[in-house]
């Protein structure tokens, strides 16, 4: 059965969809069966794996939770053969309001999931910037959660809220979710300020917080414009190297004593 992992944080640009992209390929990249599914009404993962508007606007993760389509008819294809994509567009806006007074509305991502479930070993879903139902449905349906946080001075900001969330997530929905991790991102060694935010949030959440840390790089901001994900667009960047790094991370915390993944895990270049 898959591991189900959301990349959550309800503030904006804090590296939500990059990270989602780039963890979902590297998975990929490392042969495991993966699907990235974009919660996400701007669509941005989905342009960010360079998957055409027109191919899904008939069928897509919208067409699922509102119960217009079948979750199996919603998943397409990448670049990467062990990667598939479940898209979104802006339709997705209006699955909030259409599911207000729906039974079980916040459970619909997670019935939809277990159609697909057995078929991946890794579903990474990329949540909207909000804590709304969309979001809600995200924590529903996860078995843990990454929260992307900015090397910034408001990188704390709303994070109280973020956990208190998921907290009641945990006492009424889904007392199995647990926290996958804390990953720094838009690191920029040049500043002082980064690196003391850096050291605050690690000491503050000391064992939570993931060893590595996105760093700022351009490639890593040009790579969406092309439709492809860090390793496809340039392998040896800095943005690559972190990824792969963060990929063998979340590997060896779900390795469960594979030998096959140990043996994999000695290969990859971080």
């Amino acid at each position: 059965m898959a591991k189900i992992i959301s990349i959550t944080n309800q503030k904006g640009g804090v590296g939500k969809t990059t990270t989602s992209i780039n963890l979902a390929a590297c998975l990929a990249a490392a042969e495991r069966k993966t699907l990235i599914l974009d919660l996400d009404p701007q669509g941005n993962a989905s342009a960010g794996l360079g998957v055409d508007k027109q191919i899904f606007s008939e069928s897509n993760i919208y067409h699922a939770l509102i119960g217009n389509s079948d979750i199996t008819k919603t998943i397409y294809k990448t670049d990467l053969p062990m990667l598939d994509i479940c898209p979104s567009d802006n339709n997705l806006i209006g699955a909030e309001i259409e599911l207000v007074g729906v039974i079980a509305r916040e459970s619909k991502l997670k019935i939809a999931l277990e159609k697909i479930r057995s078929e991946y070993e890794f579903i990474i879903i990329d949540c909207p910037p909000s804590l709304g139902l969309l979001t809600l449905n995200a924590l529903n349906a996860s078995d843990s959660y990454i929260v992307p946080l900015q090397t910034e001075y408001f990188a704390m900001e709303g994070l109280s809220q973020l956990l208190n969330t998921i907290r009641l997530v945990k006492n009424s929905l889904n007392p199995k979710i647990e926290l996958e991790g804390i990953l720094l991102t838009m690191f920029d060694a040049r500043t002082s300020l980064s690196k003391e935010v850096a050291s605050q949030i690690t000491e503050h959440f000391a064992g939570k917080v993931f060893k590595t840390i996105i760093p700022r790089n351009i490639k890593l901001s040009e790579c969406p414009s092309f439709g492809k994900p860090i390793i496809l667009y340039d392998i040896n960047s800095k943005g690559s190297v972190s990824y792969l790094s963060l990929t063998k991370e979340v590997l060896i915390k779900n390795m469960k004593g594979n030998q096959g993944q140990k043996d994999l895990l000695t290969e990859m270049e971080v």
